[in-house]
């Protein structure tokens, strides 16, 4: 039968995302700097292309899967290996439940992706029952592929010592020429990127899990099979990041008015001052940074107070001995200052400018009489005068200048009232200071006093009156300043670390708005790109539906992915049921559900830019009724064009159907022995088959003639059986007959004689008319049929290669 789809299901979707991405915000005149360099910092360095088997990450192309050597791993013990074509082609490798054939399946998907999706989910059993019970040497897994290149041979093992746990394997990669003790170990990362993208293997649990999980599964697993993934990480990423910025911003917001709370309830002007700072949505931080850490210029408050505490007097020593020598120069000069003495002082004086007249001027008349003339001769008599004069008044005037320092001495004790103690009125200190600044405008008027006798006097009493009220001050402040720090200490490292993140948040400010923007356009993009690559995999999905529904009433429509990272995800299927509208997975059957499955996996497994050229498929025919069993061997036809296709199933009927509708196919049959020994080899039809079993059986001298006998009889029942029932099959297939209906006929022929009846005069057949039928074409066919029928009781003398060849004329009559 040829087959002519009407699509090709290798779709056309490049995975390339962040050169995509990279050139439509190039193209995108609304899309800033910053924003574009938020979204590919997002999606990650343009150089990196872990996702996507660039150069450098996974250089291999063109992988087709050769062989699968397996040995102590679960249902097989010792070494078997299952060659397979390494090509574009269908294999199917068949046998029933327990043979062994799905352990080759999870063989090589372990080695591959050192995983098994069919293991996930279930419980811990399911992995500590890998290794075979009836193999004690090490288990080990070789996986031979063919690749395109200069480096065609790869070979893939994955080895466990007897006493390894399944994680303590040896992985191990090889090349064309490596003998196996060069072998490099298995570079995880460089497969694992195109393994999670273009994940060639698909079990029966996976199958179902496609469309049956949680609706954000299956769109998770679609945006996979899209190969956006990439796209969904980096949503993440950028969402992640403005979560954590509009966080930040929103515990800043919170921490000011839990502060502000606090702050209102603490009786400090410190606490009020930086209430008032807090208020603002946008607070001033310097400000709040000169306020927390005291560099404000504070003459209130705790700094102001401290001003207070730090104010320092001369000691009453210092002021003592300065009284002291002003009282002791005022008793000298006291003592010295008589009549004669004051009048001396003041010829003394007089003799003194007329000589210094004279030596300007030179000889003149006196300026005091006018008579007398200052010539040389006064000036002679006058300096006589001066030295016997200043000799008597010496004692009076070195007094009178020490006197004039001790003055000047007591004039530099005292300073001005100092501006610790000033306060703007309208905000009072929270000390009362009016005695202090009344002691010290005292202290600091002697500033400019004159010599007086009770000057000493007065610079005592107003020193002691300063330093008493000082201290009293300083005490009450001390104490001030102890009971504001009970209330303040507490919330300054609160501030303090507010601060920081205010100042962080702050500055994250712009990145904040950016980001947003970014995200928004990055899930714009996404939709857009998400639109384009739904398209031609929608399109060959639904080829594939057709394809398999066959007979099904349910016609599937657009595939659309709702959602994005972040928000509600889910797929929207839209499907008609007897061309009404209704909900998909709702009126869908366990075996469509698998056929939609099948019809999202294959076309993102096929795509061109996957270096797989094989796929995978365990028991995709379960649940599946024989109409969309015909189905799925035509698109695995159709996919085997241009990919190896590998489908494990112990249901006879894919092969069947692949051998009645003459598709190109290699079938391999798994069979288990006794101790898990399991082997593979090439299956033709049943027929032939049941037919080498007899030859096999005569050929077997060890077997009693009797045994064998019944044995090689019971074998051409069971081929005449099966070509009856392919026959059956086909011809009432051709009729327009639906598969189920076929089935049923198929099922009520319980004899051989009712099958082959069947086969031979259709759905009204009567098995007793059957031999009259027989006879009326050849009458040689009543004899097989009966021969064959006869079991341990064919005729004596009639041999069993007779029987073998009379059966094989039966059947190529049979099938004609």
């Amino acid at each position: 039968m040829r087959v002519n789809p009407a699509a090709d299901p290798a779709t056309e979707v490049s995975p390339r995302l962040p050169e995509v991405v990279a050139r439509r915000l190039s193209e995108d005149p609304t899309v800033t700097s910053d924003v574009a360099e938020t979204v590919l910092w997002s999606l990650g360095s343009l150089g990196h292309r872990e996702a996507h088997g660039q150069a450098g990450e996974f250089d291999a192309a063109g992988v087709f899967l050769r062989a699968i050597r397996v040995r102590g791993f679960r249902g097989i013990g010792p070494e078997t290996t299952l060659h397979v074509p390494p090509g574009p082609g269908l294999t199917l490798v068949v046998g029933r439940n327990g043979s062994g054939k799905s352990s080759f399946a999870e063989a090589a998907e372990l080695a591959l992706t050192g995983g098994n999706r069919r293991w996930d989910g279930r419980s811990a059993a399911w992995r500590e029952g890998w290794r075979n019970l009836h193999e004690g040497e090490s288990a080990r897994i070789e996986l031979d592929l063919l690749t395109e290149g200069d480096d065609p041979e790869l070979t893939v093992v994955k080895e466990w010592a007897p006493d390894a746990d399944l994680t303590q394997a040896v992985w191990t990669e090889r090349g064309t020429g490596v003998t196996e003790n060069d072998s490099a170990p298995f570079d995880v990362t460089r497969w694992s990127s195109v393994l999670d993208l273009y994940r060639p293997f698909l079990s029966y649990s996976e199958l179902g899990a496609l469309v049956d999980g949680k609706p954000s599964d299956l769109f998770d697993a679609l945006h996979q099979l899209l190969g956006l993934d990439e796209l969904t990480r980096a949503q993440e990423r950028i969402r992640a990041r403005r979560l954590e910025l509009e966080r930040a911003a929103r515990d800043s917001r919170q921490e000011r008015l839990d502060l502000l709370g606090a702050l209102e309830q603490v009786a400090d002007d410190r606490a009020v001052r930086m209430a008032r700072l807090l208020r603002p949505l946008q607070p001033d931080l310097n400000a709040v940074s000169r306020h927390i850490f005291g560099t404000v210029d504070d003459t209130i408050g705790p700094d102001g107070l401290r001003a207070i505490v730090r104010l320092t007097l001369p000691t009453s020593a210092q002021v003592d001995a300065v009284a002291a020598r002003i009282e002791e120069c005022g008793a000298e000069v006291a003592l010295g200052s008589t009549t004669d003495a004051e009048a001396d002082l003041r010829v003394l004086d007089l003799l003194r400018r007329a000589r210094e007249h004279a030596g300007v001027v030179g000889d003149c008349a006196c300026p005091v009489c006018g008579r007398g003339t200052l010539d040389s001769e006064w000036a002679e008599a006058a300096d006589a005068s001066i030295a016997q004069l200043t000799a008597r008044v010496d004692a009076l005037t070195t007094a009178r200048d020490q006197l004039n320092r001790a003055v000047r001495t007591a004039r530099g004790l005292p300073d001005h009232v100092p501006q610790e103690l000033d306060f703007d009125p309208s905000n009072p200190p929270t000390v009362d200071t009016g005695a202090v600044r009344r002691a010290w405008a005292d202290w600091a008027a002697l500033t400019g006093a004159e010599y007086t006798p009770d000057l000493a006097d007065r610079l005592r009493g107003a020193h002691t009156r300063l330093v008493d009220e000082l201290e009293l001050l300083q005490q009450g402040t001390r104490k001030e300043l102890d009971r504001l720090d009970e209330v303040w200490a507490p919330l300054v490292p609160r501030l303090a670390t507010w601060l920081d993140n205010a100042r962080e948040v702050a500055l994250r400010a712009n990145e904040l708005r950016t980001v947003k923007r970014a995200e928004d356009w990055l899930k714009s993009a996404t939709a857009g790109l998400r639109g384009e690559r739904m398209a031609p995999l929608e399109t060959t999905a639904r080829w594939i539906w057709r394809t398999l529904r066959q007979q099904s009433n349910v016609e599937l429509g657009a595939i659309r992915l709702q959602g994005n990272a972040g928000t509600a995800r889910r797929v929207l299927l839209d499907v008609t049921v007897d061309e009404v509208d209704g909900a998909a997975l709702g009126v869908m059957s366990q075996g469509e559900l698998h056929a939609l499955g099948l019809s999202l996996f294959l076309p993102r497994a096929t795509v061109e830019d996957s270096p797989f050229r094989f796929v995978m498929i365990d028991d995709p025919v379960q649940a599946m009724d024989p109409a969309k069993v015909d189905g799925l061997a035509m698109v695995l036809a159709t996919v085997a064009r241009h990919r190896q296709v590998i489908v494990f199933t112990h249901d006879e009927r894919l092969a069947e159907a692949v051998r009645r509708m003459q598709l190109d196919a290699c079938v391999l049959e798994v069979q288990r022995r006794e101790r898990s020994v399991v082997e593979v080899r090439t299956s033709s039809d049943p027929v032939r088959r049941y037919l080498a079993d007899a030859r096999s059986l005569v050929r077997t001298p060890q077997l009693p003639r009797a045994i064998a006998d019944e044995l090689v009889a019971t074998c051409c029942r069971s081929a005449v059986e099966a070509a009856s029932q392919s026959r059956a099959r086909r011809d009432l297939l051709a009729t327009g007959m639906h598969h189920r209906e076929v089935e049923r006929h198929v099922e009520e022929a319980f004899t051989t004689r009712a099958m082959v009846a069947l086969a031979v005069m259709g759905v009204g057949y009567n098995v007793d008319n059957l031999n009259k039928f027989l006879a009326r074409d050849e009458k040689w066919l009543v004899s097989v049929l009966r021969d064959v029928t006869a079991g341990a009781h064919v005729p004596i003398g009639r041999s069993m290669r007779e029987l073998i060849s009379d059966t094989e004329r039966f059947l190529a009559w049979l099938v004609r």
